[in-house]
Parts: structure tokens; sequence; C-alpha cells
């Protein structure tokens, strides 16, 4: 008469009392308890404990299992014990259940690689996605993948010997699926230095339309923490070895009569990198001494001259600290990903080899500069005239319906010296859910709910049904033939405005509002990055024929940064808790009304929104901040208690049939 315990795995119901009815008929069985846990990777699994005659082999209970119940019923793990556990009332303790020894593995069962190729990308994929271990059944995207995370993989994989077609891991998301799809072939990239002139990609025109003050200091950085001393000598091959590989970061700007143009300077020409070693092991407030300096650091560099990459090296009581700036001209968030990998292994190989030992880093990809020459020449291609239209839809039609933010004070942009902050955390429970269980929902990918809960999150802040949003993305998608650019060092973030409509999730209606921004965001070509390379790089005469003029200024810009957490994994550098000082000048304008960017550090999903002092009150953007917390907690309890998996026209290739007429 006892109430059967009920749980939710994958999308599924299940009663546990039906599993363990179905284990207890097996031959020579006594007792059996079935209870739900979690793995390693945040999934939740069966497991299932059962007492019997001691002729009784687990692998028999579970090939009767197999036969008898659905896959999804079977327990990842069974476990034999001398004697279930009780309570002092005599009931089962369950809470007294041990916990199964080894990796557990979920979802489909487990199947080990077999095929080299097989061994090849589960070994990838389980280092890009920190995970133990990967079976040629697991789901890319369900154990945390996403785009930039693709990016690794393809870019691991070519070190290997095998080239993945990117759109090749989005169609067939398994080990087993992908692995035929891999190629031995295609050319190598030069592995010789890049010298000379570079043409500016969108992006940096962009930067230097903007005419921002104090232009040299406009930095990315980073702090890096180590328990002990570094060992400068290997410090300093590694970095010479780094800059020297990375041709990019070696380029210099210069303003010309015609604007400013780059330029690729060789191994021998200038500074590599500058490196400052200061000594805070006796100072009383090493954090205030580590922030001035590194400030000092971040406001020094010279664009037209060089070194664009600066390092200050602090020595402090509970060990070093290590600035890397590098001006945003020349890196952007996958560059850092390449470098911290890069860095890592240079400085293992450079204190366990011997002084005159080359530091060995992966092949070169193509340079920088052969891909921005490929897309001055694929910016006049009639596929780029193709997609005009699209976007002259969103400047004319869509960019008129959305109404100004809601600001506090009437004043232009303010500057970044007259900004603040407001932080947004997510646990990681809410995280682990984001990445590795929401998506099944809906089959979408992370932009797709981040911007659902931004549109809900500003219309119910504002009243304005649509917003205007500038969305970045990594700018890396394939769209020139036979050009590699996954292990290329440079700016590459791709711009363009995407519209919002919160208004569709009234009524609690979060479904259709999911289903709408993923569509929205899968008609846009080519993710986005013919939007900057038609307005900056297209000949003027195509715009002004098809009568388009691609000025549109969104007051908001949305930036998800991926997951950080296991590119410091396995080396032992750590993000550093000191204050890197200020990357960019605070005489500078802010280029947006809120810059919100989001990225995934030590398991927790952190998005900050930083506004201007001079237009919005602190309470007036924090409860944007509120409303956006629990608008994607929304998104993300709807996705998981989704038990079936919806389509969306998207997903059926129909291109030209809407959500209404596809239910």
């Amino acid at each position: 008469g006892r109430m059967d315990y009920q749980v939710k795995i994958r999308g599924y119901r299940i009663e546990l009392g039906e599993i363990e009815t179905a284990i207890q008929r097996v031959p020579g069985v006594r007792q059996a308890v079935v209870i739900d846990r979690t793995d390693e990777r945040g999934h939740k699994y069966l497991c299932g404990y059962i007492t019997g005659e001691a002729e009784l082999r687990i692998e028999e209970v579970q090939a009767e299992l197999e036969a008898a119940l659905p896959a999804h019923m079977v327990p990842a793990r069974l476990m034999r014990l001398e004697a279930i556990p009780l309570t002092s009332n005599g009931k089962i303790d369950r809470k007294a259940l041990p916990e199964p020894e080894g990796s557990i593995h979920t979802g489909a069962a487990y199947v080990a690689p077999r095929t080299t190729v097989e061994q090849v990308l589960a070994s990838v994929w389980a280092g890009v996605l920190g995970a133990e271990a990967v079976g040629t059944q697991d789901n890319f995207f369900e154990l945390g993948g996403d785009s930039i995370k693709a990016l690794q993989v393809s870019s691991r994989l070519l070190q290997a010997g095998y080239r993945l077609d990117m759109k090749d891991l989005f169609s067939n998301p398994t080990v087993a699926s992908l692995s035929p799809l891999l190629r031995t072939d295609g050319k190598m990239a030069s592995q010789e230095e890049a010298v000379g002139k570079v043409e500016l990609t969108p992006i940096q025109r962009w930067f230097f339309e903007q005419q921002p003050v104090d232009l040299h200091h406009s930095n990315q950085a980073m702090m890096l923490y180590r328990v002990g001393r570094f060992d400068i000598d290997a410090l300093r091959r590694t970095m010479d070895r780094i800059v020297q590989h990375h041709d990019a970061l070696r380029t210099v700007f210069r303003e010309t009569e015609q604007g400013y143009a780059a330029w690729n300077r060789s191994v021998e020409e200038g500074e590599l990198y500058t490196l400052d070693i200061v000594d805070f092991s006796g100072v009383e407030d090493e954090f205030t001494a580590v922030e001035a300096k590194a400030s000092e650091i971040q406001a020094s560099i010279h664009l037209s001259e060089g070194p664009l990459v600066k390092l200050g090296l602090f020595h402090c009581a509970e060990g070093d600290h290590l600035l890397i700036v590098i001006h945003h001209l020349v890196v952007d968030g996958v560059s850092w990903r390449i470098l911290l990998e890069d860095l890592a292994s240079g400085y293992e190989q450079a204190v366990a080899g011997q002084t005159g030992t080359a530091i060995r880093l992966p092949h070169k990809t193509d340079s920088f500069q052969v891909w921005a020459k490929q897309l001055s020449a694929y910016a006049n291609r009639a596929t780029m005239e193709r997609e005009l239209a699209y976007w002259q839809h969103i400047e004319q039609a869509e960019a008129s319906l959305a109404k100004p933010l809601p600001k506090d004070f009437a004043n232009d942009n303010a500057r970044l010296g007259d900004s603040e902050v407001v932080t947004v955390r997510w646990t990681k429970q809410e995280t682990e859910q984001l990445l590795k269980q929401a998506h099944r929902a809906y089959n979408t990918e992370m932009n797709d709910l981040l911007l659902a809960a931004l549109g809900k999150a500003v219309y119910d802040w504002s009243g304005s049904e649509r917003v205007l949003v500038n969305l970045e993305g990594h700018g890396r998608e394939a769209i020139v033939p036979d050009v590699d650019i996954t292990r290329t060092v440079g700016w590459f973030t791709s711009q363009f405005p995407v519209v919002l409509d919160g208004s569709l999730a009234q009524g609690g209606n979060t479904a259709r509002l999911i289903k709408r921004v993923k569509e929205d965001l899968r008609h846009i070509p080519q993710k986005g990055i013919g939007y900057g390379i038609l307005r900056y790089l297209s000949d003027m005469n195509v715009l002004e024929k098809a009568g388009v003029q691609l000025k549109t200024q969104p007051e908001i810009s949305f930036n998800y940064l991926g997951q950080f957490d296991q590119d410091y994994k396995g080396n032992d550098l750590e993000p550093s808790s000191y204050s890197i000082g200020a990357p960019v000048s605070t005489n500078a304008a802010m280029d947006f009304a809120l810059d919100i960017n989001g990225l995934i550090e030590d398991g927790e999903l952190i998005f900050t929104i930083r506004y201007g002092t001079t237009q919005f009150r602190h309470d007036t953007i924090s409860r944007l901040g509120e409303l956006l917390a629990s608008g994607l907690r929304e998104v993300i309890h709807h996705c998981v208690a989704q038990e079936r998996t919806v389509l969306t026209p998207s997903d059926v290739l129909l291109k030209h049939v809407t959500l209404d007429e596809l239910e």
C-alpha cells in the first residue's frame, strides 16, 4: 500500500517501484531498491541496489532488465549489497545507500569508442567539455557544448590530423554519427610568419568609426594566479614563442590620410612584448598596489609603435599574479582560450626542457592577414547582395518599431568613468540545468534562451514590446572555403542588430517566446557575420543601388562569452582575485547605453549590466537585473519541465512555414 517514488529523467516520468518489481522477478534476487542519483556531469541517472543468492550475477540481472524494460527505465548502474540499510523504524534508509564507484554514463547507455577516430573524437570532447569520459552515444550539446566549444573541438582535432566541418557537428552531435564525417585531407596553412599590410576587418573599422578618446587604451586583460613563483626565464621563453607564433599580436596601427591602417611587424621588427616585474610581497595592501600598477601598464600601450602585448608579474606573499594585457584590436574571447592553452603548454615545456630546446606549439591555422584579405573579397560576392533584403527589413521595418529606453536623465552617451555595473548571478544548479538540460525542450542554443529572457525582462522593465539589441558573435563563421581560423588569434567578433519581442511571454506563454526568438535567430543569414561585411567592406554602390543604409544604433549590446571553467583545468594556473586595473580609458564614451556581458565562471552563470550614472539611477538598472534573473529562471524551469522535445520550423528545414502553420 505504499506510494511509489516518481522521478523524472531525460524527460521521462518513471515510477521507481515498477523497476524494483521488475528486478525482483529475476530469479535469485531477494530484495531490490532503485533511486535516482546525480553524476559528475549534473545528469540524473537510475541506480539499483540488490541482495540475492550467492551465485546471482549482476550482468545477468542487467541483461534481464534490458530485455524486459524500456531503455530509459534500465538502471545505469546496479550494485550488489549484503543487506539493504534500514532506519531505526525498520524502513529502507535510502540516504544510507552507497555512492557507486567509478564514472557514471547517463542518457543513452554508455558505449565505449572503438575505432581510432572515435577514440580521438571522444578524447577531444572530454578535454574541451571537462567530462571524465565520453561515449559514442553522448550528445555534445547535452554535455554542455556550444558554438565556442565547437571551435575548440575543431582546433584540437586539427592538431590530431582531422578536419571538421562545423555544420557537421551541429547536425551530428554524437561521436558515433560525427566520426565518419571527419576528414584527413585538406591543405596545411602556411607556417611562415605573416608580415606586411593587413586589411581592416569590419569590427576594427567599427572601432575606429567610434573615434574613441585615448584609443591606445582599449584593451582586454587577464590576471592569472600561481601558488609559488614563476620561473622568469621560462615565462620569457614562452611569451617569445607565443608572440612569434601568433602573428596578429605583432600588429601595429598607424594613422594615414585615408584613416587608420594595420601593419603586421616581423619578429625582428621591434619588441614582441614588455614584462614588468614588481615585488609586492612586503606591501601591506597588496590589492591596491597591484591595481595601481596594473592600471599603469594598461594605459601604456602605443598603437603605432607597439608592442600591443604587455605583461606584469607581481610577486605577492601568497604567490605570483601574472597580468596579461593585449589591445582589443588584436584579441577576442576565443583568442584568449587559444592563448591560455598555449601559455600553459609552453610554460610547462620551458620549465621541463633545456634552455636551447624550442617550445613546440600546435600548427598555425590561416593568419589573420589572410582572413582579412579574403573577407574583403567576399564582401562583393553575389551572396552578399542576397543578404541585403534581410538587413534592409531589420533596419527599416523592425527598428522603426523599437522605442528608446526609459532613461532617468536626458544626457548623451555616458563616459566609462561615470559608469557602474549591476551583477546578476544564477546558482550552480540553475547554470547546470541551463547548460545540459534546458536545451532539449526546443532544440535551442544558449543565445536562444538568454535572449528570450532578456526580451521579457526589457518588456517588463520598460513596457516596450520591441527592443533592438546589438548582438555579438564570435565571427569565425565558415564562409570562406579552405580558410581555417580555428586556432588564429585576432579580433574576429561580429556585431549585428536583432529585434526582441518580450510581449510574447504575456500570460505565461514562455513557450511561444522561446520558439519565436529561436526562429528569428535561425533566419539571420550566416549567423550575422554579413551585416558588418556589408556595412564596412562592400562596394558602396551596391548599398546605394538597393537604397539601403546600414546605420542602426541599438542602445543595448549583448554578448555571451561562454564557459571559461575548463580552460584552467590540467595546469597550475587559475584566475587571480586581484584587480586587472582599468582595461579601457575612463575618458572613453560608452558605445551603448546598456552593455550586457555574460560568462560561466566556477560553474555559475554571471551577467554584468554596465550603465552610465548620468543616464540611469542604480535602482532602475537593479530592477532590470532582477527581472533578467527571474526571467531566465522562468525559462529554465519551463524547459526542464518539458517531457518531450518540441520541434520548430528550422528543425524540420521548412523555411517558409510559420510556427502557427507547423503546429
